[in-house]
């Protein structure tokens, strides 16, 4: 790691994880297309119904790898060897039990959870396989997150992309197969996602003897456990609370213009999730580089890095909102099968109003990713808990009584903009920039 320049450093971590987080995101994606093609506006709407459940599985794996590597990394980066296989030991013992946590709730409450996301008899069996799958498939995506994260942090990056890009890969083959010549429906697009963590952990497996983390040294202790979850929070809050803001969304569209405005933030919410997929590419890719510099005593380095990662966001965020603006119409209509003018209309317009929030969803990503390489969990939080829950679901209420449908579509820019001041606010409070 320390045989670059900062910058060749910073571009090699940050390119091959900007492509394996897109990578990731693209199991979601590619649902959405061949569901909304293969199964038309209901199966739109029973996805869109089911993601956060899958937000819920993803927060988990991210907070454990996100945080144990972070330790894992800081630990090495002060020849506590120890220490940092401890880090990895709990990251694994923690993943155990909230798998099976999630597992037992997919196998006893599926339909209970499913009546609570408020899926009615049109999509309310559609919903629930799919929901049902993914929390019986928990494991699978926990552990690969988890070993993606080690992996990067050990010095592997490439490995790293190349083991999420094959499950993509085989989750978009899978996809098509099954919706369309086999013709198993919602069970066949959830069968091809289920699997593709799978296939990213076998791409791992490769490294196994290479690989720096062990599970049979380390001592586990309380204390070690607790500093996994603390600065693995952040990145649960932001997964998860994307997961509480689509269900909140869903049910405000449902009271305002019914499953048509549910279908057409499908489209919007399921490319948001490829295009956060870039910037929490560009911060997961840095962080291990921020936390080897904050580790040796580096903090000019650190500090380096975020600004990096902050310009490298702002190129996206242009490059993004101009992109999306320009083609907003055709893009809906790829996720359009019945050519519904009234979906097609909404989903236009909530795409150029939504994707208007990019540059500080940008901010609030990098700036987080900082503090948590820092070992700051504290603002960290702050700022997760505000984008997630504490700024975004008022607005969401007040900005829908105000504006209606447009003010529901306007509910993350606004939020994420004020969420940006406050990190900024925090950056120059903890003298962190």
């Amino acid at each position: 790691m320390h045989h670059e320049t900062p910058l060749h450093r910073f571009a090699r971590y940050a390119s091959l994880n900007v492509l394996g987080m897109v990578g990731i995101s693209l199991y979601i994606l590619a649902d959405t297309f061949f569901i909304a093609r293969g199964l038309g506006e209901n199966g739109l709407v029973a996805l869109n119904l089911a993601i956060p459940i899958f937000n819920f599985i993803s927060g988990a794996g991210l907070m454990l790898g996100v945080g144990g590597s972070t330790k894992y990394v800081i630990a090495r980066a002060r020849s506590r060897e120890d220490e940092a296989q401890a880090a990895f030991r709990g990251t694994m013992a923690l993943a155990v039990g909230i798998s099976v946590i999630l597992m037992l709730a997919g196998l006893l409450f599926s339909r209970q959870i499913t009546a609570l996301l408020k899926a009615d008899e049109r999509v309310f069996e559609m919903t629930n396989i799919y929901l049902k799958m993914i929390l019986l498939f928990t494991p699978a995506f926990v552990f690969e997150q988890i070993f993606v994260a080690f992996t990067r942090s050990d010095g592997a990056p490439g490995l790293s992309m190349a083991a999420v890009l094959s499950g993509s890969l085989f989750n978009i083959l899978f996809d098509y197969l099954f919706i369309f010549p086999l013709h198993l429906g919602i069970f066949g697009a959830v069968l091809a996602t289920v699997f593709s963590p799978v296939i990213g952990m076998i791409v791992l497996s490769f490294r196994r003897k290479k690989a720096g983390f062990r599970l049979k040294n380390g001592t586990l202790s309380g204390k070690t456990l607790w500093s996994i979850v603390t600065l693995g929070v952040p990145s649960m809050i932001a997964e998860v609370a994307a997961g509480v803001v689509m269900i909140v969304l869903n049910l405000l569209l449902l009271r305002v213009r019914g499953n048509v405005a549910v279908a057409a933030y499908g489209v919007i919410a399921n490319i948001a999730i490829v295009v956060s997929a870039l910037y929490n590419g560009v911060a997961q890719g840095t962080q291990p580089l921020m936390s080897d510099a904050y580790g040796r005593g580096e903090m000019d380095g650190a500090r380096r890095y975020l600004r990096y990662a902050l310009l490298t966001a702002a190129v996206f965020s242009v490059v993004i909102y101009g992109g999306m603006f320009a083609v907003a119409g055709p893009v809906a209509a790829v996720f359009n099968r019945e050519s519904d003018p009234v979906m097609q209309t909404l989903a236009v317009r909530g795409i150029r109003l939504y994707f208007s929030g990019m540059f500080f969803i940008g901010v609030n990503t990098m700036i987080c990713a900082f503090f948590t390489a820092t070992e700051r969990p504290v603002p960290a939080q702050a700022v997760s808990l505000m984008r997630g829950i504490a700024v975004v679901l008022p607005a969401a209420f007040l900005l829908s009584a105000v504006f209606g449908l447009d003010g529901i579509w306007i509910t993350v820019p606004v939020s994420e903009g004020i969420t940006a001041l406050a990190a900024v606010i925090l950056m120059r409070s903890k003298k962190a920039g």
